[in-house]
């Protein structure tokens, strides 16, 4: 009989509930998302009478109506116009801001600073009268640009706060170094500190991205040409007077949140890589 056998690890229950937990967070997760995938392969009547499972006849047509259909490919265009717009306008002025903020002392900066964050208590909703009176006056209502811009404003406060968690972190001998070989700010931000912050770039405009691709009030407002719509107002074209055509919705609403799944899978590795930084320290 061996006398070296190994030792026996305790078994530690905060293990057990700790997967029990995060499987009780993956169904309520997945739930949804397979109950709308599925539900576009369903009749409307099927839909109705057996709206959780699996189809009786998988209705291939639903997916193949919007997919081939001109309309679809032209919500989804404007949609990625005017994401993308307020991702860069959101990463180019939310990162020169968090860099002054983090490294650059001057009177009134962490006033100025609980002044921005004070965004973050207030939803597009609360402003959307100053808001749409606001474009007007610049001559941007029915553009990309009308609902792009008050987008980027309601995504900054969020945006500067992580960005500059991010920038105090890196070292600050490294900004002092460049200072005495004489390089500006300007060329530390531009050479130093964006190389190194992808991973919190990565994350701040994954977020912007989703919030911009699935906002619906601010287009609703400020867009009036059914061209420039984007996906969410698309969904009102399979709603009728008296009836909806949910098995199309959903089938509409799959294929038009897919692209952002993608998103966030390639970006997933940077995204937890940019919420961590900073969070231990050693």
């Amino acid at each position: 009989m061996n006398d070296a056998e190994p030792a026996r690890i305790p078994f530690d229950p905060a293990i057990l509930f700790k997967a029990l937990f995060l499987a009780v967070i993956a169904v309520f997760v997945l739930v949804p998302l397979l109950a709308t995938l599925l539900g576009g392969f369903k009749s409307l009547g099927e839909l109705r009478v057996n709206p959780f499972g699996l189809p009786r006849h998988w209705e291939w047509q639903n997916y193949a109506d919007i997919l081939f259909s001109a309309r679809y490919w032209q919500l989804l265009r404007n949609s990625l116009v005017i994401s993308t717009l307020a991702v860069t306008l959101t990463l180019i002025v939310a990162s020169m801001a968090a860099f002054t903020f983090a490294h650059v002392r001057f009177y009134g900066s962490s006033m100025l600073l609980s002044y921005l964050t004070l965004g973050l208590l207030f939803p597009a909703a609360t402003a959307v009268l100053p808001l749409f009176i606001k474009v007007r006056d610049l001559g941007l209502l029915d553009t990309y640009f009308g609902v792009a811009l008050p987008q980027v404003a309601f995504s900054l406060a969020m945006s500067v706060l992580l960005l500059r968690r991010f920038f105090k972190d890196i070292p600050y001998e490294l900004l002092e170094a460049a200072l005495v070989d004489g390089c500006s700010y300007i060329k530390f931000f531009r050479y130093v500190t964006l190389p190194l912050s992808r991973p919190i770039l990565a994350t701040v405009g994954t977020i912007t991205f989703v919030n911009s691709w699935n906002a619906y009030l601010l287009p609703l407002v400020m867009l009036n040409t059914d061209a420039l719509y984007p996906w969410p107002l698309g969904i009102m074209v399979y709603q009728g007077e008296y009836s909806s055509e949910w098995h199309l919705i959903l089938a509409f609403i799959t294929l038009t949140i897919l692209p952002t799944v993608i998103l966030f899978l390639l970006a997933q590795k940077h995204i937890v890589a940019g919420l961590t930084a900073g969070a231990v320290k050693g």
